[in-house]
């Protein structure tokens, strides 16, 4: 009786099956992720938004003028920090509309402040500074 002595592992063939089949499932995982992450940060802006929104308007209504920064929305515990914005990852993007001159209502005249936020972030078809 003749042992062989063979050595155990996989041949090359086999790993590049293997490699050609995780390659493959890369492909077709890969897009659906990033589109998946930007669904989720367009999302995130949109409910941070509304958060901000609501808090510029309970501000408004409590103090019968706009704040004059967003800092003062965060002083006065209406938000318990500057909102980051999702799609730049940062706080300080934030583009500060003043109140428009009809739209003061009861309000004093000297309002002035944040009356509404949009982000700041520029992206290729994207029209974020719109929402």
């Amino acid at each position: 009786m003749v042992i062989m002595n063979r050595p155990r592992g996989f041949t090359l063939i086999e790993l590049m099956v293997v490699m050609a089949i995780v390659a493959t499932l890369l492909t077709i995982a890969t897009p659906r992720y990033f589109a998946h992450l930007d669904r989720a940060r367009e999302t995130a802006l949109r409910e941070t938004l509304a958060v901000t929104r609501d808090a510029i308007d309970k501000f408004l209504a409590d103090n019968d003028r706009y704040p004059a920064t967003l800092d003062e929305l965060v002083d006065k515990r209406y938000l318990r920090s500057l909102p980051t914005d999702p799609i730049t990852e940062r706080n300080d993007t934030w583009s500060v509309l003043p109140p428009p001159a009809g739209q003061q209502g009861n309000v004093s005249e000297n309002t002035g402040g944040v009356w509404d936020l949009r982000s700041g972030a520029v992206e290729e078809g994207k029209a974020y500074d719109q929402w």
